[in-house]
């Protein structure tokens, strides 16, 4: 299934993509779970019941050409993130190969769909791209080297803005601050449930910034694997079914050229993963 969140007078409303449309789960029964964290973490008999709903004649469909849209997941619990997992990137960035996946963290509060705008923030004149492949996580729990496959719902497609100057020209570098300013966290268009993802660990990924490839790599360069990056954050916490992984961005950021390019407003990124869609997003100055 391809899971998306609509933006609609009346709220968000999950959907399933079907061929060139949208069908809005909600709309046509509202005793249907209300957001796609929910029906990720219902039984199998209820996403049966989603897939009935959506090839019925009666569907509500919405074009993908004029639908509104929120991230897939927006109201996650956790928002991690794995930094300098593409050998290149850490290159490129000056800093020796993790031999650990390296953490931070994003808040809700960040998330944005593809379509709406990132704002640029007037304190930060470094604002970064990073193109990033996303788990969702599909099952409540702790995962081991053992089972770490078994808590991914799907995956989608993400886009780790990041104001390098407050991540790393403050006191003591500031990781987090630098990566959750409202709307640095782009997710979508879709959620890819596992089922149509043959092999996580050989898709291209890209950013093109106003139609020119920027960055350009496969999920194959990762240094730590999805089982991997699971298993070492299941031995920290607790993982809740939504929760978003964003595992790593590879090599072309713009704090790695010389010069350095960082976004200004009216920039389009769009960032696409192999068979899980692109992410559009157009730059607007706060």
């Amino acid at each position: 299934m391809r899971l998306a969140t609509l933006a609609t007078a009346n709220g968000p409303h999950p959907a399933i993509q079907v061929g060139d449309y949208y069908v809005d789960l909600a709309a046509m029964s509202p005793g249907f779970p209300p957001t796609v964290r929910q029906l990720l973490a219902a039984d199998q008999s209820v996403r049966n019941a989603a897939l009935d709903l959506a090839n019925r004649d009666d569907a509500v469909r919405i074009p993908v050409s004029e639908a509104k849209l929120h991230s897939p997941i927006p109201d996650p619990q956790k928002v991690l993130c794995v930094g300098l997992n593409y050998r290149d990137h850490a290159i490129e960035s000056g800093l020796p190969i993790p031999r650990e996946p390296v953490l931070f963290s994003k808040f809700p509060s960040a998330l944005i769909g593809s379509g709406e705008n990132i704002v640029l923030p007037r304190v930060s004149t470094k604002v970064d791209f990073e193109a990033e492949l996303i788990i969702v996580i599909g099952k409540r729990g702790r995962p081991t080297d053992r089972d770490a496959m078994e808590y991914v719902a799907g995956y989608t497609v993400g886009h780790d803005v990041s104001a390098r100057d407050w991540q790393l020209e403050k006191d003591g570098k500031q990781w987090m601050t630098g990566k959750t300013f409202d709307t640095f966290a782009p997710v979508g268009p879709v959620l890819v449930t596992v089922d149509e993802v043959p092999d996580i660990h050989n898709l291209q990924i890209s950013l093109k910034l106003n139609g020119a490839f920027v960055q350009n790599s496969n999920t194959r360069e990762m240094i730590f694997s999805v089982p991997q990056i699971l298993a070492y954050v299941g031995q920290i916490m607790t993982l809740e079914v939504g929760d978003l992984i964003f595992t790593g961005t590879p090599p072309g950021v713009g704090i790695g050229r010389k010069p350095p390019l960082y976004l200004k407003a009216g920039d389009v990124c769009e960032v696409e993963i192999q068979g899980l869609g692109i992410l559009k997003n157009t730059c607007v100055a706060e």
